[in-house]
């Protein structure tokens, strides 16, 4: 065993005796958890990880990975039916309205406060803990796998044209056009062009950072203002001009792949995947990637994205079961396990103490980047309202109408303004 795999192997020793030990008094054999997760690359791992809880608890834990879309039709379905399919699910940040007003999730509020030394509460980022299943006092879910929006740039490519990473966000379209040869198969950007969640969500971030808003002040619906209708005939042109053949209909694993395969010079992005462009089992852009903070529009105060996934547990489920998931989730998102979770790759960070650990420095070291967003950003550029699913459908469906050229940038979003009051 080398030295790398011996230190590894003694630290999840040792975090296997903290679990065993805080848990002494409260086993669970017996228990077995279904826990629904969303497919990003943290799933496999979690997968992996979760027979280290039962031999520190005796509770097993079943992990299914779902897609975006099969998860929150499941998790809706079993709530609503009360079925109790699912004791634990991974819960997205734009969820966490419609979950507590609806009651679907147990608010873990006193539960944090009854156990914040064990959970050592002042690690984690407020932000985080806010944005991930926090929600008009309740806590709807507890933060898990906190991702930073950042732009992932091609320092070959910049330094080839002579051009420094962009300061603002006008910079960055300006670079994206002159970086684009698609006779050498580059282009300048890349972004999510798919109807429905995938365009939506880039797009939000685009328009949240030219400074647009899909919320006034009074929190209602915005959605055909003039600078929304602006910024989506300007993220028209981005496809047209600089993004690869059939950007319109990627989503995130498209949209990700096209970056790692080389052909693309820039891409804002969630930081789960920065670690994947230095791996050479996935990637051909191995050391020419360089990962900032996003820009935004000159003169505009930056501020930056934050999304990520809490852990909920279903208010239907029997108390034991409900114990039993609260103690799975402190083991994951404990220090010792946590910081395991990311050595093997998760991505998905959520305590200060993660971003100036040395071992995660070293094998990660955009963590910095990670550490601005996190102490500075914006959890809600994607409102976190109970309307938000049906708000992103319309905003997905006329963005991605634009793109693909059969509907008027003004028009499309007119349509979706009058559908969208509806639904306040």
């Amino acid at each position: 065993m080398n030295m790398t795999a011996k230190c590894r192997s003694l630290m999840l020793a040792g975090f296997l005796v903290f679990a065993g030990a805080a848990q002494a008094q409260e086993r669970f054999d017996g228990v077995t958890l279904s826990l629904a997760s969303q497919n990003d690359q943290f799933a496999v791992i979690l997968a992996a990880m979760a027979p280290d809880f039962e031999k520190a608890t005796g509770a097993k834990v079943n992990v299914e990975i779902l897609s975006y879309p099969e998860l929150l039709t499941k998790i809706t379905a079993d709530y609503v039916g009360h079925t109790k399919g699912y004791d634990i699910a991974t819960t997205d940040i734009v969820w966490s309205g419609q979950f507590a007003e609806a009651g679907y999730t147990v608010d873990l509020t006193d539960w944090i406060k009854r156990d914040a030394a064990e959970i050592k509460v002042d690690d984690i980022y407020p932000s985080l803990m806010q944005g991930l299943g926090g929600y008009k006092g309740k806590q709807v879910a507890f933060p898990f796998a906190g991702y930073a929006n950042v732009l992932a740039y091609r320092k070959d490519l910049y330094e080839a044209a002579g051009l420094k990473p962009p300061a603002t966000m006008e910079d960055y379209i300006a670079d994206a056009i002159k970086l684009t040869d698609p006779a050498k198969k580059t282009y300048g950007f890349v972004a999510n062009g798919q109807k429905g969640p995938a365009v939506a969500q880039d797009w939000m971030q685009y328009n949240f950072q030219l400074g647009g808003s899909i919320l006034g002040a009074d929190g209602k619906p915005t959605l055909n203002s003039a600078a929304n209708v602006q910024s989506v005939v300007d993220y028209k042109k981005l496809f047209d001009k600089a993004a690869p053949p059939g950007a319109a209909d990627y989503d995130w694993g498209a949209r990700e792949e096209s970056f790692r395969q080389g052909m693309a010079a820039n891409m804002q992005t969630w930081s789960i995947g920065a670690a994947g462009y230095d791996n050479p089992e996935i990637s051909k852009v191995v050391g020419k990637v360089g990962i900032m903070l996003t820009p935004a529009r000159a003169g505009k105060q930056p501020e930056y994205g934050i999304g990520g996934w809490g852990l909920g547990i279903n208010a239907d489920i029997d108390k034991r079961k409900q114990e039993a998931a609260w103690a799975f989730i402190k083991w994951i998102t404990s220090p010792a396990v946590h910081k395991e979770f990311n050595l093997r790759g998760a991505g998905s960070y959520l305590r200060k103490s993660e971003m100036t650990d040395k071992d995660l420095l070293a094998k990660f070291p955009f963590l910095p980047v990670l550490a601005t967003s996190f102490e500075h950003g914006n959890v809600d550029f994607r409102p976190r309202i109970p309307q938000y699913p049906e708000l992103q459908d319309l905003i997905g469906s006329a963005v991605n109408g634009v793109l693909v050229g059969n509907a008027d940038p003004k028009a499309a979003l007119d349509e979706a303004q009058a559908q969208a009051e509806k639904l306040f």
